[in-house]
């Protein structure tokens, strides 16, 4: 196996691992991640209505996905616990589907590490709020599609999907 494709979170005897990273250096590292709900167009709308019976539906899941991000170390096992510089999440409400909510989540630090997994817990729960937020209205949303858009810094560099 080559340096480049070894899982790092495997010690030499194959067990896990918290990865060290004490010796990388400090850059500036920015994670976008987003994720699809389908839903009825009536609940679409209730949304972009403001008007769902348990408030302002797109405030609390921005709220939760902040905080999701914040929390990822204590969510996923061996992520570090990181100093985020900035979390922002958006919703899109695309006029061509009109069944589609998108959520996207951006996550940046200057760290030693990546904040891949930060910006993916981040869009995650964010869309599980919605539904949630949603779920007496419309118990059949879907969510689909959550991955990793845009990631730069460090080692690796940049990555777009």
């Amino acid at each position: 196996m080559s340096e480049q494709s070894k899982l790092t979170h495997l010690n030499e005897q194959g067990q896990a691992e918290m990865v060290d990273v004490a010796d990388k250096d400090i850059t500036k590292r920015t994670a976008i991640a987003e994720t699809t709900l389908l839903m009825k167009e009536s609940t679409r709308a209730l949304i972009l209505d403001n008007d769902l019976p348990k408030g302002d539906v797109i405030a609390t899941a921005r709220i939760a996905g902040i905080m999701a991000a914040k929390k990822t170390s204590d969510l996923i096992p061996l992520c570090h616990p990181l100093a985020l510089s900035k979390v922002s999440i958006d919703f899109d409400f695309p006029a061509e589907k009109l069944d589609h909510t998108i959520i996207t989540a951006k996550v940046s630090l200057k760290g030693k590490t990546g904040v891949e997994m930060e910006a993916l817990t981040a869009a995650s729960i964010a869309a599980l709020t919605l539904y949630d937020m949603c779920k007496a209205v419309d118990k059949g949303i879907i969510i689909k599609d959550t991955h990793l858009k845009f990631k730069d810094g460090g080692k690796s560099g940049i990555y777009k999907a």
